[in-house]
């Protein structure tokens, strides 16, 4: 078996037990695609949640490799997978449960993966699937949101945020966003119509009669919504259970979900991109050796839109694949 680069983590730890090593190349069986990794999006909190060391039947499967969105070229395709070709540039939110991107080379349920927006080039491509599915996801399957509703985004500059604030501009509702100061114009310049600074601008004492609150914050943040969010609203938490005491004494509806991978939102979100309706923020980029220090940056700095590895650059990627 062929080896290949890749980032593992052989214990539960945080990111400083992550290492940039040799690892089987995996094979494609059934319906799992091989994927020639050019880029990954970084989740930073991903070390800590269960699914980062066990598979979905609870077995643990260290050392395992992080980073759930992918975009890249397939490579070898298993004798079940279906609607594509070697060669063809996807993207993807792959199974928390099983090998990420951090690698050369991803093994990807054809399910999981769209065509690659045309418009972007790979890194910025694999800042979409986790946020931008989140955001579409708290909107429309949670939030039930409908044109001319007013939206409250808690941290609008974030990686969910900002695919938030956009996509419910473009939904025709009215969208305030809570960041820092120094976000203000960005989010302005995606669709925000109010941005409020969370240091110096208490959102609860700013606006009233919200329809829908999309919280990326939680703590008390979330619960300060309650009392901002008009009866019959709803407050989606993308963060923490939301208060169902509160709720009730509210009279709000909460929701609190954990994304799931959508090939058929993938592709209206590459066609909001194509259009030139939805920008995809990236912060910045680190190569695959350098993920340990992509994490930790993460967790520390306050990021605007995504961090991404850059697995290989897109014209390498591309001839080695034809060849």
């Amino acid at each position: 078996m062929s080896d290949m680069n890749a980032v593992r983590i052989h214990h539960r730890a945080g990111p400083e037990q992550l290492v940039f090593e040799a690892a089987p190349r995996p094979i494609p069986y059934a319906d799992d695609v091989l994927v020639e990794v050019h880029a990954a999006g970084v989740t930073p909190t991903e070390l800590t949640w269960d699914s980062s060391f066990v598979s979905s039947d609870g077995r643990s499967r260290l050392p395992a490799i992080p980073s759930h969105e992918v975009s890249g070229v397939v490579a070898a395709i298993g004798e079940d997978a279906g609607g594509l070709a070697i060669g063809d540039a996807v993207y993807g939110l792959t199974d928390f449960s099983r090998d990420g991107a951090a690698a050369e080379f991803q093994l990807v349920r054809s399910s999981e993966l769209a065509p690659k927006p045309a418009s972007l080039d790979h890194v910025h491509a694999a800042a979409i699937p986790l946020s931008g599915l989140t955001a579409w996801q708290a909107l429309h399957d949670h939030g039930r949101l409908s044109q001319g509703q007013r939206v409250l985004v808690h941290g609008g500059a974030g990686g969910v945020g900002n695919f938030a604030v956009q996509l419910a501009r473009i939904a025709g509702a009215e969208v305030i966003a809570t960041a820092a100061a120094a976000d203000r114009d960005f989010l302005r310049a995606i669709g925000a119509d109010e941005v409020l600074d969370y240091q110096a601008e208490p959102f609860d004492e700013r606006v009233r009669d919200i329809d829908l609150v999309v919280d990326t914050v939680g703590g008390n943040v979330l619960e300060r919504s309650f009392a901002v969010t008009r009866q019959g609203g709803t407050i989606v938490s993308l963060v923490e259970q939301p208060d169902s005491r509160l709720g009730a004494d509210h009279d709000v509806r909460t929701a609190f979900f954990v994304v799931d991978p959508n090939r058929d939102q993938l592709i209206a979100l590459a066609e909001l991109v194509d259009q030139g309706r939805v920008r995809a923020e990236v912060m910045k980029v680190f190569e695959l050796a350098s993920a340990r220090d992509a994490v930790e940056t993460g967790l520390r700095d306050h990021v605007r839109g995504k961090l991404v590895l850059r697995v290989v650059r897109d014209e390498v990627a591309e001839s080695r694949v034809a060849a």
